[in-house]
């Protein structure tokens, strides 16, 4: 059955974290909505490779309409904790246990949400500190999956293991 994924992104995203599993979602029968503050607008990855057209604002939205949660790293998950809506929307995802998928940076939206205590994680080596002070149990592999339901990777490379796992949950 064909699941609706919220995806959380702005400017600064790591491009190939997003076109990658963006597109084997979709080509696995699954609606990808991109959700900035600002509907119509166009992000930009870090690399300047790819650009993405929000399709809604936060303000639009509830996590109630979504199966599932995609944070693509970059910097871009940085600059959406700094507001308190997109922390509030991850929180959701956590508290109602629906699938998270988190590459790379993309737990740091969890860790302002403070939903790792007690999870088993993974993510970009410069945020295991935050991890681990975030009461996650830290390994460095190419992917980890969390009690059915949260699925982080580290970095680009791990692209290919983190976009299998999260295709299992949406199954």
């Amino acid at each position: 059955m064909p699941k609706k994924i919220a995806c959380l992104i702005t400017s600064m995203f790591e491009d190939s974290e997003y076109s990658e599993p963006a597109k084997a979602f979709q080509e696995a029968g699954h609606e990808v909505v991109t959700i900035e503050k600002e509907t119509g607008k166009t992000v930009q990855g870090k690399q300047g490779e790819v650009s993405v057209k929000i399709d809604k604002s936060v303000d639009e939205v509830s996590p109630e309409d979504f199966d599932a949660l995609f944070l693509p790293g970059g910097f871009s998950p940085d600059i959406l904790r700094a507001d308190e809506r997109f922390v509030n929307f991850s929180k959701a995802f956590m508290d109602a246990k629906k699938p998270v998928f988190a590459i790379c940076h993309g737990p740091q939206l969890l860790i302002t949400a403070k939903t790792l205590d007690g999870r088993h994680v993974t993510g970009y080596k410069s945020i295991r500190v935050d991890l681990e002070n975030a009461g996650a149990s830290f390994s460095d592999e190419e992917v980890v999956v969390c009690g059915n339901q949260l699925v982080t990777s580290r970095d680009p490379n791990d692209i290919p293991a983190f976009t299998r796992e999260s295709l299992k949950l949406l199954q």
